[in-house]
């Protein structure tokens, strides 16, 4: 088996966040940054970001036959996560998906939602661009909440992290959760 040193891929990516909804880049422009008006940088992350699918099946089966006859899908998940390593409020209150934020001289200040379980939720989009085989990589999740608990450790001996989880949702019968394009 012959091996294409150019198909691998070690690196760091960028996270981008923007509204839901929000205009995507053109699959054309996957090798530069996505518009600043419309997509907002993250910051630095620690441990890398991570892409991840989660596919449920389910067993078909018969008397007659012992091996499984079939599968269907009954489930599909995906995430991405990281732990933003830029503790701001800002990057907080992605989060914690939202929030009010305020400012004056000399101060910011931050206050998460506290709603009924009836609201529906601020869902975002987010942009993780990375290397791939022929240059970017861009991974755009198109309706995405933080699904994850929430925490600010502040130690002597390790950096204070914000660790998020976004899952994707379900957006329509004709716009796919995520979408993928690389760079030729």
């Amino acid at each position: 088996m012959s091996v294409t040193t150019t198909n691998l891929i070690q690196g760091p990516a960028t996270l981008y966040k923007g509204a839901f909804g929000a205009t995507e880049p053109a699959d054309t422009a996957v090798n530069a940054a996505p518009p600043a008006s419309s997509w907002t940088d993250l910051g630095g992350t620690q441990d890398g970001v991570k892409l991840s699918v989660d596919q449920t099946y389910s067993e078909l089966e018969v008397d007659q036959i012992t091996l499984r006859v079939g599968s269907r899908l009954t489930k599909q998940d995906f995430t991405i996560e990281t732990s933003l390593a830029e503790a701001t409020l800002e990057n907080l209150s992605i989060s914690l998906n939202g929030g009010t934020a305020a400012s004056g001289s000399g101060y910011k200040s931050f206050d998460p939602n506290v709603t009924s379980s009836a609201t529906q939720p601020n869902y975002f989009a987010v942009i993780m661009d990375g290397y791939g085989p022929g240059g970017t990589r861009r991974i755009i999740g198109r309706r995405m909440l933080n699904t994850d608990s929430t925490e600010l450790a502040y130690t002597k001996d390790k950096q204070t992290l914000i660790p998020v989880k976004f899952t994707g949702h379900y957006v329509s019968s004709v716009i796919t959760p995520f979408h993928i394009v690389d760079q030729n």
